[in-house]
């Protein structure tokens, strides 16, 4: 079955993709500090690995061999990513910044389970209202989609937070009560 080359190129095409699809999850996992789910799929992960590059080095003299392996590696990197945006693991921050002060955006937003902390900021053209909400990932477009739908014109930057502690908040989320 491996003498044709078309079936080569194709399995060493897949096994990349898998390889390097586990590899970009592993990672994300790692730094999401899953430390044991992390290294169960890195012992599946580094298998998947072996015999990939293993059907190529027995293969050296066929070139389509080599750029097959090449090309299931950038495939497996969009393909692990577009795993990863589905999976959105962890949290968000959001800062929100407002010319509306008289609004009623932190409210809507508590409303629909976002944490939601809001105070009277200074800019250079006045008075404006800041927020700070956090988020789960899956939750993100979703919270910007409503943002950008109660005031088009507000300040949007966000950050992955690196820790979460305190806050009542937090246990409602990872009881999974976010609306």
């Amino acid at each position: 079955m491996l003498e044709n080359s078309y079936i080569m190129v194709t399995i060493i095409l897949l096994i990349n993709i898998v390889y390097v699809s586990f590899f970009t999850i592993r990672m994300i996992l790692t730094l999401k500090g899953q430390r044991y789910l992390a290294a169960s799929l890195s012992m599946i992960e580094v298998v998947v690995y072996v015999v990939g590059l293993g059907l190529v080095l027995e293969n050296l003299n066929e070139i389509q061999n080599l750029i097959a392996y090449a090309v299931g590696y950038g495939l497996g990197v969009i393909v692990g990513m577009k795993i990863e945006e589905k999976l959105a693991l962890g949290y968000i921050t959001v800062n929100v910044i407002t010319k509306e002060t008289d609004n009623d955006l932190p409210k809507l937003l508590r409303d629909k389970g976002y944490g939601v902390t809001d105070w009277l900021a200074q800019g250079l053209e006045g008075d404006r209202q800041a927020m700070q909400i956090l988020t789960p990932r899956k939750y993100e477009l979703k919270l910007y989609a409503t943002i950008k739908e109660l005031d088009p014109r507000a300040f949007i930057i966000a950050y992955e937070p690196k820790t979460i502690h305190g806050g009542f908040w937090v246990k409602a989320v990872k009881k999974g009560k976010l609306k």
